[in-house]
């Protein structure tokens, strides 16, 4: 009896004594954990680490408002374009589901807009009007290796004779090969007639030349073919036949990669929606589109209609026409969405090197000047590790009149691992521009989005170390690129990561906005397919936790090149400088279009006097923002300003 009351008792103590310590012992990480957060939360809310980091506040749409922003811009209403296209989503392509969205930050508001074709991976850029012309886009997904059951490829229909009309061909013509093989064009196209031109002893013909991918009417391997290859157009009359034929220089079962249309439109901000205008003389997918000190646009690579890169065939939009006109005397080669600034030169482009990747890894990949006068690119070598600039991210440092560009991370070419911390800047002023290191990032960084603030500094935001966010590797950091001192400051962590299909806006009240990404796997171990990051993400940066911004009470709509005019502001006595800031356009982390503009700045009762540069590769005729920045570095919220173009818009 004593025995089995101690033992009751011994059972009750192991009971009063274990039973806590185990509970302890599962609940002490998850509630430590809990302190940890809560602690972190009252950290990155308080006020003292808002004025030295910032901070970032995730913004989530509702389900049926929710796109995958491909490409971002501001508009010169404020709101913010997101574009999707079918968004790298094939069953969006399949069913002719594009999309587009209108999100205003000042409301929260949002509208989805009618797409009128697949602007997946187009190129843009702002016109002198405030519209946004929008270029290229998706004609045909990628097929990958094994998966191609047709043999297919490229063929070039030729038309010999110039009396003829243009001739449309529809979807499924077919072409037929010496051996009598068929192959169906995949989609429409147009056949112009041969160019004449008359001469003293008669006149020469030039015949036309249109690219058009056809696939095999079959599977089989024998309908592989090598060429070159003469076709006969199935439907041409026989008397026509030696006028219009097509030449083919292969038939494979090959990986076929995307392929790019020629539509164009130009984005209204003001009725928000787009606008036909003439298409590209070529099609393209990832081309970059730059614009020039004239009002006119130049359209620069890009994968054409059978998926292979552009071998630099160039092309200028007319803003007033609406209409392309293709460059022969401005071929030259660059990889997809190369990053190209136009400078302080007239018809002189900057191309820092950073680009999108596809083309070949020894062509095109070295920073340069390309002159458009002489269609020289003169390279400028030096830049640190210069075989990891594909996903870079580049800009202008500090304002434009300065003309320092700056080279952030990078990567290997295609699906390599290896990424770069590097930030190069190169005076493009200097007598022997030449490349400075500077700070490095804390990790390799490809994708890094980089938008330039009003009180001349580089917010420099997320990225990943590794191909599209593989392995986990999204950096969730940021930093704050000084120019003036070449350093680096740390800002707030991102909550949210992003790489590959990400961007990063300047808003009109000093914010920053970041959007998309669209990593390859949703786990470390890459057995998970990735999910696109629909949520938005806005980081208010240190200055604006300094006090009350400084405001603009009153602002001319309009100043020419070279103006004086009057800004009236209740904080004249404060104000240390002017900026005109440039809306962004950004995709794949490419925006040639950012600039800030440094202003001449007078001071009096009431209001500041401002004065826009003279020159007009300065300041690109358009809309920008105009912010006054004061003492403590605060901007205040912009107005919009349009600085119109001078003179002409003539071709470069």
């Amino acid at each position: 009896m004593i025995e089995q009351g101690l033992t009751r008792r011994v059972k009750r103590f192991l009971l009063l004594i274990v039973v806590p310590a185990v509970m302890l012992g599962v609940n002490v990480p998850p509630a430590w954990a809990w302190i940890s957060e809560l602690r972190h939360q009252r950290l990155i809310n308080s006020q003292e680490y808002k004025q030295q980091y910032g901070k970032w506040d995730v913004v989530d749409l509702p389900d049926d408002q929710k796109v995958n922003a491909i490409h971002a811009a501001v508009l010169p209403t404020g709101r913010i374009l997101l574009i999707a296209g079918s968004g790298n989503k094939e069953d969006m392509f399949n069913a002719g589901t594009f999309k587009s969205l209108v999100y205003d930050p000042a409301t929260g508001r949002s509208r989805v807009i009618p797409t009128p074709d697949d602007m997946f991976c187009a190129g843009h850029t702002f016109l002198a009007n405030g519209n946004l012309l929008i270029a290229g886009g998706t004609q045909r997904y990628e097929r990958l290796d094994g998966a191609v059951t047709h043999a297919a490829g490229g063929l070039t229909v030729k038309n010999e004779n110039p009396d003829a009309a243009p001739q449309n061909f529809a979807a499924g013509t077919e072409f037929r090969s010496p051996e009598g093989l068929i192959y169906r064009a995949t989609h429409p196209f147009v056949v112009q007639p041969a160019a004449k031109i008359a001469t003293r002893r008669g006149a020469t013909v030039t015949a036309s030349e249109t690219v058009v991918f056809a696939e095999a009417v079959d599977v089989g391997a024998q309908y592989i073919a090598v060429g070159p290859k003469q076709y006969t157009i199935n439907g041409v009359p026989a008397a026509e036949a030696q006028n219009l034929y097509a030449l083919g220089q292969a038939m494979t079962l090959e990986k076929q990669d995307y392929q790019g249309i020629e539509q164009s439109y130009e984005f209204n901000p003001f009725t928000e929606a787009y606008e036909r205008v003439g298409d590209m003389v070529f099609k393209r997918w990832y081309p970059t589109l730059t614009g020039l000190a004239n009002g006119s646009v130049i359209s620069v690579s890009g994968l054409d209609g059978t998926g292979e890169i552009l071998n630099g065939q160039n092309e200028i939009y007319d803003p007033v026409t609406r209409r392309w006109t293709e460059r022969k005397d401005l071929t030259q080669y660059f990889p997809s969405y190369p990053a190209l600034f136009q400078t302080a030169r007239e018809n002189v482009l900057f191309y820092s090197g950073a680009n999108a990747g596809y083309g070949p890894a020894e062509q095109g990949r070295v920073p340069g000047f390309w002159n458009l006068r002489t269609n020289l690119l003169t390279p400028v070598p030096g830049i640190r590790d210069p075989d990891l600039l594909e996903t870079a991210g580049s800009a202008w440092v500090g304002p434009v009149q300065d003309q320092r560009i700056a080279v952030v991370g990078g990567g290997g070419v295609g699906e390599s691992p290896r990424s770069t911390g590097r930030i190069d800047t190169i005076d493009l002023d200097g007598p022997t521009p030449t490349w400075q290191p500077g700070p490095s990032l804390p990790e390799g960084t490809r994708y890094p989005n980089l938008t330039t603030l009003p009180d001349d500094s580089l917010l420099i935001s997320n990225g990943s170390r590794d191909y599209r966010g593989k392995g986990a590797s999204d950096n969730h950091n940021a930093r704050i690129y000084r120019p003036q001192t070449n350093t680096l400051d740390n800002a707030a962590d991102p909550q949210v990561g992003r790489n590959y299909h990400s961007a990063g806006l300047l808003l009109p009240d000093g914010r920053v906005m970041t959007v998309g990404s669209d990593p390859l796997f949703n786990d470390a171990a890459g057995t998970i397919p990735g999910t696109f990051e629909q949520r938005i993400e806005i980081y208010t940066p240190p200055y604006l936790f300094r006090g009350q911004q400084p405001t603009i009470a009153d602002a001319p709509q309009t100043v020419a090149l070279g103006q004086t005019v009057d800004v009236a502001t209740p904080d004249a006595a404060r104000i240390a400088s002017a900026r005109l800031m440039a809306p962004m356009a950004s995709t794949h982390v490419t925006d040639t279009g950012q600039r800030s503009i440094a202003l001449d700045l007078q001071k009096r009762d009431g209001a500041v006097s401002v004065t826009v540069p003279e020159d007009r590769t300065i300041a690109l005729p358009g809309r920008y923002m105009l912010f006054l920045v004061d003492d403590r570095g605060v901007p205040s919220t912009a107005r919009w300003v349009d600085v119109p173009a001078a003179g002409d818009t003539e071709a470069a």
